[in-house]
């Protein structure tokens, strides 16, 4: 699919970060648009963006739904057949996600089966919901966001990572055998697995405020930067995160967005975002004995990423 003029896509997370920059670049080609968030507020923002961007013709719609409830992401396609007058979409792209639930053995059980539900269940129910629209379009592209955690299950040696780790890790799986039942079973849809390294998002902040509150693992970054946290509010805490983590990322929403699309476009079932993305899959595929240690990160590190880890 090399022209999405005409298209309908359907991007889950479209509030903020890739989510929203997917729906800006696909409104300017011309593709309508729609997308689900659980902020309205991000969303409204989001839904501006794309009509100031889009030619004259080009629908945006916008609901508010959980990625993690099936019940409500069938009934989003229920409302985007009705709102587009459709029987079929185009373009699927399941994006959103949210980190938390950092320990399985000392952590929040809550926090890590909230992470774990919307990170690959969102992803399941997404493919369900939207697959008979796919089916129904004469050419269809699943767009499946994993990560680089979903390869390299840590964020370094001294912090667990575990529920994002595993829910990235599922999908990539998911989607890897997705693409030989659809081979199989309905051809002309395509599906691709996109791996993120480090993206200048909100989704420390966001992340926070989706799980009710600041996971007390974030307390050693502070630390680390002389900050006692003691002395912050969550919103103070929850706002240094999204700074951090959103303007020391190597490269912006905006540019991933476009390596995706171009991905799609080009047909790659294994899309790569960054250049860390790209070391990293290199490294942890040549020294996987080492890729938790200290030593391996302080190797990617001399190369020049996650400096900011």
């Amino acid at each position: 699919m090399k022209d999405f003029t005409g298209r309908i896509a359907v991007i889950t997370g479209g509030g903020t970060g890739m989510g929203r920059e997917l729906a800006v670049a696909l409104a300017t080609e011309g593709c309508s648009v729609a997308i689900c968030d659980v902020s309205e507020a991000n969303m409204a923002e989001t839904e501006r963006l794309c009509q100031a961007a889009a030619p004259q013709g080009t629908m945006i719609h916008c609901t508010r739904a959980d990625v993690a409830i099936e019940a409500e992401m069938n009934a989003w396609a229920d409302e985007v057949r009705s709102a587009f007058d459709t029987d079929k979409v185009h373009l699927l792209f399941n994006n959103a996600g949210v980190a938390g639930g950092g320990s399985f053995v000392a952590g929040d059980r809550a926090a890590w089966d909230r992470t774990f539900a919307i990170c690959f269940y969102g992803v399941i129910h997404g493919v369900r919901a939207f697959l008979p629209l796919l089916k129904n379009a004469d050419a269809g592209h699943i767009v499946n966001t994993s990560s680089i955690n979903g390869f390299w299950a840590s964020l370094r040696p001294d912090r667990p990572h575990t529920a994002y780790s595993a829910a990235k890790f599922a999908v990539k799986g998911f989607t890897e055998a997705l693409i030989v039942d659809l081979a199989n079973n309905a051809p002309h849809i395509a599906c691709s697995v996109v791996m993120p390294g480090h993206i200048g998002t909100e989704i420390a902040g966001n992340s926070m405020r989706i799980q009710g509150g600041v996971e007390k693992e974030l307390h050693f970054v502070l630390e680390a930067q002389g900050i006692d946290p003691s002395t912050l509010s969550d919103d103070q805490i929850i706002e240094m995160a999204n700074a951090n983590f959103r303007d020391t990322a190597p490269m912006s929403a905006a540019a991933a967005a476009k390596v995706i699309l171009d991905g799609v476009r080009s047909g790659q079932w294994r899309i790569l975002v960054g250049k860390d993305a790209e070391a990293l899959d290199q490294a942890v595929r040549a020294r996987p004995e080492e890729a938790y240690t200290s030593e391996f990160l302080a190797q990617m590190q001399a190369q020049g990423h996650f400096n900011a880890m």
